[in-house]
């Protein structure tokens, strides 16, 4: 039978823009103190590191761990896309549940470039053109980015399915400053009305600058335990992992002619289906869930995958207000990626220093009254989705 396994600590610093942050291993080092420092212990009772970044050398991980201290533990690097942080923390989970260690230490970070949606990107096609999934160079103009043409068509699926309005992505992103506007280690922390998001700079319809995560530098990091070493560092009722779950492409992914499977819809069906048979609750259970927002479609399109509403009910959920304060959950209440920022490596640990806050009441301003369970959902095209039920007793 597998240990249980606590997180009592966490810690992160403030995402930034990139050129204005600290270097990698200065933003990760100051993140793992934080969250030693949160959990009360010595980085010498740390037994495995784990560290998550996708851009780097082969050992960054040991460059921003050794700033912690010269020990000699095992330090693993962790690279799975824009879920890295998040498949550090299972790893670092299982070596406890499966006694191989009794403390360790997870950290992920991200030193990002400029430029990601520079102003050379601009979308010259039809919004209502099925065959725009992928956008060529036509008359001299550069398609948009990628991830952006891939979710911005996932967003023209949903539009074309189910009659989704353009007003209704962008509301998402007005809830996101909204929330990040109460967090202090957001990058973000304006507010914007509805018709500032639907005018900033189109980048592929239906997404408009302002519905589209910014390249962001920032670490953080969580330390993770049994029950024993828990209870002997004085942790009698820290927040634990109820039910943890990863899952990559099916063939639907790619077989079924859908921009919204491409982008990982099934992965995170799916995954979400097993989190609950696994921790023994539903989505009906849940307080507060910290999801992928990269863009705004994609939010939309996880509120139908974890069963927040069915398919084709999102914009029913956000026009009820049940993703926001007073409402049946609050989603991302840092701020999301969108608001709080995308460093790759870092997002899944800042997902889990969120949501552990919550659940100790300590998230100040942003505090969902009352939360007792909390989900994470960190997606990573390539593809993984990391989903982890929290709770507190």
């Amino acid at each position: 039978m597998s240990k249980r396994v606590n997180v009592i600590g966490v810690g992160m610093v403030k995402f930034q823009k990139p050129g204005a942050s600290d270097p990698y291993n200065v933003m990760a080092s100051n993140a793992g103190r934080a969250a030693l420092e949160d959990a009360g212990v010595e980085y010498d009772a740390i037994e495995q590191a784990y560290a998550g970044y996708v851009y780097g050398d082969s050992t960054c991980g040991q460059r921003a761990i050794y700033e912690l201290g010269l020990t000699g533990i095992p330090v693993f690097n962790v690279n799975n896309n824009c879920s890295t942080g998040s498949s550090a923390l299972m790893l670092g989970r299982q070596a406890i549940a499966g006694g191989i260690a009794e403390c360790v230490l997870v950290v992920g970070f991200e030193q990002m470039e400029r430029g990601a949606l520079g102003s050379k990107w601009e979308d010259r096609t039809n919004p209502l053109d099925k065959h725009a999934g992928v956008m060529m160079d036509v008359q001299g103009f550069t398609p948009a980015p990628p991830a952006a043409q891939m979710f911005g068509g996932a967003g023209r699926e949903h539009q074309w399915k189910y009659g989704t309005t353009r007003e209704t992505f962008a509301k998402v992103s007005v809830k996101a400053r909204r929330h990040a506007s109460r967090n202090p280690l957001a990058l973000f922390n304006q507010e914007v009305t509805l018709e500032e998001v639907l005018a900033s700079k189109p980048i592929f319809d239906p997404l408009t600058r302002f519905q589209c995560c910014p390249p962001t530098c920032g670490a953080a990091a969580a330390v993770l335990c049994s029950d024993e070493f828990a209870k002997k560092h004085g942790h009698n009722d820290a927040v634990w992992i109820a039910a943890q779950t990863m899952t990559t492409d099916y063939g639907s992914s790619f077989d079924e002619d859908s921009m919204i499977k491409m982008v990982g819809y099934d992965m995170a069906k799916n995954a979400a289906a097993a989190i609950y048979e696994e921790a023994g609750i539903g989505i009906e259970d849940v307080d507060v869930v910290e999801l992928h927002d990269c863009f705004t479609a994609n939010e939309i399109l996880t509120y139908e995958a974890l069963g927040l509403c069915p398919e084709g009910g999102a914009e029913k959920l956000i026009e009820d207000g049940d993703n926001t304060y007073g409402g049946k959950w609050v989603t991302n209440p840092s701020g999301g990626l969108l608001s709080k920022g995308h460093p790759l490596g870092a997002t899944g640990l800042a997902q889990c220093s969120e949501l552990v806050w919550q659940l100790r009441g300590q998230a100040a301003d942003r505090q969902v009254e009352g939360a007792k369970v909390a989900l994470q959902h960190n997606l990573g095209l390539g593809g993984a989705c990391v989903m982890t039920m929290y709770r507190r007793n």
